[in-house]
């Protein structure tokens, strides 16, 4: 097991051979636990078994994000139920992992929840928005506070504000709960939000939205931030509250609008212009099958719907 917030998955074609079968019901079952949804990360994950008989197949490395992992996998897992012989093979190591693994040819999608930042934007990289999303913040739902403004919470993360009673919540101290540096959900709030101002070096630092989201849940002085996609999980009963930012409530049509002040698209990043099959998968998650269902459904907003960026 690995410490980061780190799933890989080999998906194969469940028609084409037996034991792609077994693969893809691998899969099911994670989902079937709420692992995937829970975000109860699974450390370093290849299903060996499956790799074995995937000789003389046409293989896409996608790898990157976490937030984006859900759209991926299930579009990848429809894909190839569509295209026979061919396996996706994806990975959920962070927005930065994914860029560093398409430049450097070790991948041949990079997904990422961020912009590329300057010095990655003369590695050659080609991107395609794949979908919108919103920053949610959450807090506990024992919370009373339901809005907070852009500067209240740049001097909370700053650690310039340290008791809710200063935002008119509870005489309790906040305890801030953070992402990792390989986030691209922190790199997209630092750049939304924060401006120029440090985050707290003493906030609580976790790999996985799950992990915030947990901990936030069971803290009642705590706040963190995820994609507003994650904010109701499926799989999971665990309740966070996501609070107004600006008086705006974060939602799919405020996202969607641009009038909720965190909002972002979601990236696929290629190494020059996609072709052959890395242009059809990405051609696939673009097209209204998936647009309209799976994007959606993991609470995201379709590209052909807007949004801020």
């Amino acid at each position: 097991m690995h410490s980061r917030d780190h799933r890989q998955i080999l998906l194969s074609s469940r028609r084409a051979r037996p034991h792609r079968k077994t693969c893809g019901s691998g899969v099911r079952a994670l989902r079937a636990l709420g692992i995937l949804a829970a975000g109860l990360f699974v450390s370093s994950f290849l299903l060996t078994g499956c790799a074995s008989g995937l000789r003389n197949v046409s293989q896409i490395t996608v790898s990157g994000s976490t937030t984006i992992l859900p759209i991926a996998e299930q579009a990848a897992e429809t894909f190839m139920q569509q295209k026979q012989g061919v396996s996706v093979l994806v990975s959920g190591l962070g927005s930065s992992a994914g860029i560093e693994a398409v430049s450097a040819g070790t991948a041949q999608i990079g997904t990422s929840s961020r912009d590329a930042k300057a010095e990655e934007s003369n590695l050659g990289l080609v991107d395609t928005p794949i979908a919108y999303d919103g920053i949610a913040v959450i807090v506990n739902p024992s919370n009373p506070v339901n809005n907070l403004t852009s500067s209240q919470l740049r001097d909370i993360f700053a650690g310039k504000i340290t008791n809710w009673k200063e935002v008119g919540g509870k005489d309790e101290r906040i305890s801030i709960v953070n992402r990792d540096e390989a986030s691209g959900t922190r790199e997209a709030f630092s750049k939304l939000v924060m401006k120029s101002q440090a985050f707290d070096p003493a906030a609580a630092v976790l790999p996985g939205t799950g992990q915030v989201r947990d901990v936030v849940a069971r803290a009642s002085g705590a706040i963190g931030y995820i994609s507003l996609g994650f904010v109701k999980p499926r799989f999971t009963n665990v309740t966070v509250k996501a609070v107004s930012v600006d008086g705006v409530e974060p939602s799919e049509a405020t996202v969607a609008s641009g009038t909720y002040p965190i909002g972002r698209a979601l990236h696929f990043f290629t190494k020059g212009q996609p072709t052959g099959l890395v242009k059809e998968y990405i051609d696939f998650v673009l097209s209204s099958q998936i647009q309209d269902s799976v994007v959606i459904d993991a609470g995201f907003i379709p590209i052909a719907n807007g949004g801020k960026q």
